[in-house]
């Protein structure tokens, strides 16, 4: 029995050296050199700081910018360590108030707008962590974002079309805006 347990033993440690420093160390190693910003996070820096992610959703709640999607991780929005879902159903009460909640306060920051609210402003995605929204969101957005910019909606909508991203491979998903770029090439308008 202890030559059994000695193999069991032997096995699990050569195991766990291989599947728990081996592999991640080969994977984080090729990562690093082949795709270095990937693998660092694809930080965006203004003026050499970090100022967000590409991968990751941010805040944006000022009229002044482009609001993301809705962050499903609480208490903090775009919390990353609580990365999740709602898990609420289209028939759930819960889901219903908040959809229209959020729905009042589009309105109530562009109360002349009178276009259909575009659904991935007011439902969380699966992790929270959306950083695009989808191009009817963004043009939704375009007039109140002009107004209080003061800039006319003809330069504002061309600063969405240069955000816009096209579709993963030519065929995977739908053409998307990030919204970080976005407000940060608003910034840059100024």
């Amino acid at each position: 029995m202890i030559r059994e347990l000695r193999s069991a033993m032997v096995v699990f440690l050569l195991l766990t050296v291989v599947t728990g420093v081996v592999y991640p160390g080969l994977v984080t190693l090729v990562a690093t050199v082949a795709f270095p910003a990937q693998a660092g996070g694809s930080l965006v820096t203004v003026d050499g700081k970090v100022v967000g992610s590409r991968l990751i959703g941010q805040s944006f709640s000022s009229p002044r910018y482009f609001w993301g999607r809705p962050s499903a991780t609480g208490p903090a929005p775009n919390n990353g360590a609580v990365s999740s879902g709602s898990n609420q159903g289209p028939l759930n009460p819960a889901l219903v108030t908040a959809v229209e909640g959020r729905i009042a306060a589009l309105r109530a920051a562009d109360p002349g707008n009178a276009r259909p609210v575009p659904v991935d402003l007011v439902t969380a995605s699966g992790s929270g962590l959306d950083p695009q929204i989808s191009i009817a969101a963004a043009e939704f957005q375009v007039p109140r974002v002009a107004r209080e910019r003061g800039l006319p909606e003809a330069q504002v909508l061309e600063l969405v079309r240069a955000a816009t991203e096209g579709r993963t491979l030519g065929v995977l998903g739908e053409p998307r805006v990030n919204v970080l770029e976005l407000n940060l090439a608003l910034d840059a308008e100024r």
